[in-house]
């Protein structure tokens, strides 16, 4: 028999070729519809895409103010401090702000505008991600229904949502185990989108955020054993509170919070689908002005121009750490208190996002970055309450 031409065998390998890739994308396009995820061409688009930009890669709803304005005044008298610390040596605000690829910085003094800065392409009324910033908002938000007597913190989870209901160890988590970060539930904190099968990134990308937690009912640990971070915890109670509540989540933020905060501009809270649930762990998307008067509200005990917005009790159970340490920081109620704290608090995303507050000096900063994963945590806090301890403080 004689051999086959090098053209023809050429187009052999390529014929096989094409068809084994065709079989893998086909795979590929099967697993992840089967799976509940995001195709492969939008789970490509979304790792080219900037963190802070993400949420336009997702299905969201509108989180709308109805009312006036809040306003900032200017604090023109005031200026940053020359240099803050970083890693053993001080640096420029500045280079702080390069360094840790920041987009967005806001800082207020007794409610007043001191220094506002945006990256290239970023303005006052651009919409950037929060990633687990939104975590602390939650946090808000069931505090106000608390303080309503729509919640109590020994509230069992499977009580308030009985389709998740086990009848083993799972059924004893309760509401404040999950707003502690105490439950125990065994959904880890993976972050890699190319292998969204478990954990934080399933959550990420889940098209079906109901039934990806029912199939993840087990235990890492007994609930309120001891604290582990889990974005899993903060999405049940987003859960929980638009079940008690009877709202979708965005609603309850835009008439319970944004509205009465004077925010500025509309933000959108991502879906898990086109008119599914919020991803009650992460994604929140707003201005930084908007962010700080959420920062605002807090350091102000939870009033705003008079009205109590947030049960005074609420602001005081988030900024005093609760019994279980998380990782070596303080933690309360989906809030973080650093190892080198001195009374001040802060929200923190993954990606550098953060509002941070520091009652003692009167001072509220927000930093929305697209820095590594986890990346300088504790050193961009430091910055922070420096630049927070020189200014003077009035009461």
């Amino acid at each position: 028999m004689r051999p086959a031409e090098p053209g023809r065998r050429w187009l052999r390998r390529t014929v096989k070729t094409g068809v084994a890739l065709g079989v893998l994308v086909g795979l590929a396009f099967g697993a992840t519809g089967l799976l509940r995820l995001p195709s492969p061409p939008d789970l490509i688009r979304l790792q080219t895409t900037e963190p802070s930009a993400q949420g336009s890669a997702f299905a969201s709803r509108p989180v709308i103010s109805s009312g006036p304005v809040a306003a900032f005044d200017r604090d023109t008298g005031r200026r940053l401090p020359a240099t803050v610390p970083w890693k053993g040596s001080s640096i420029a605000v500045p280079e702080m702000l390069g360094l840790t690829h920041t987009r967005a910085f806001v800082v207020l003094h007794d409610g007043k505008l001191v220094h506002e800065w945006y990256d290239d392409g970023v303005t006052e009324s651009s919409r950037l991600a929060s990633w687990s910033v939104a975590k602390s908002v939650v946090s808000l938000l069931v505090g106000q229904a608390i303080g309503r007597g729509d919640l109590s913190e020994q509230d069992r989870l499977v009580d308030l949502l009985p389709e998740f209901r086990t009848g083993g160890g799972y059924d004893e988590v309760t509401v404040g185990d999950l707003l502690d970060m105490a439950s125990g539930i065994d959904v880890s904190e993976n972050y890699n989108p190319w292998w969204p099968f478990t954990g934080t990134a399933r959550l990420l990308l889940s098209t079906d955020l109901p039934g990806y937690l029912a199939d993840h009912r087990e235990l890492a640990f007994a609930p309120g054993s001891r604290a582990e971070y889990r974005s899993v915890d903060p999405q049940l109670l987003s859960m929980i509170l638009a079940r008690v509540d009877g709202r979708p989540l965005s609603q309850i933020l835009s008439e319970d919070l944004w509205t009465p905060i004077g925010a500025e501009t509309g933000a959108t809270w991502n879906l898990d689908r086109p008119d599914g649930i919020e991803k009650g762990f992460c994604c929140l998307n707003a201005t930084a002005r908007d962010f700080a008067r959420i920062g605002q509200l807090v350091l102000d005990g939870g009033r705003v121009r008079g009205t109590q917005v947030v049960p005074a009790a609420w602001i005081r159970r988030i900024s005093t750490p609760s019994r279980l340490p998380l990782a070596g920081w303080g933690y309360s109620a989906q809030w973080w208190h650093a190892p080198s704290s001195n009374g001040d608090f802060t929200a923190i995303g993954v990606n550098g996002q953060y509002i941070y507050i520091d009652p003692d000096a009167r001072t509220v900063i927000v930093k929305l970055s697209d820095h590594g994963t986890e990346q300088d945590e504790i050193e961009t806090v430091d910055a922070m309450r420096a630049i927070a301890e020189s200014f003077p403080t009035r009461r």
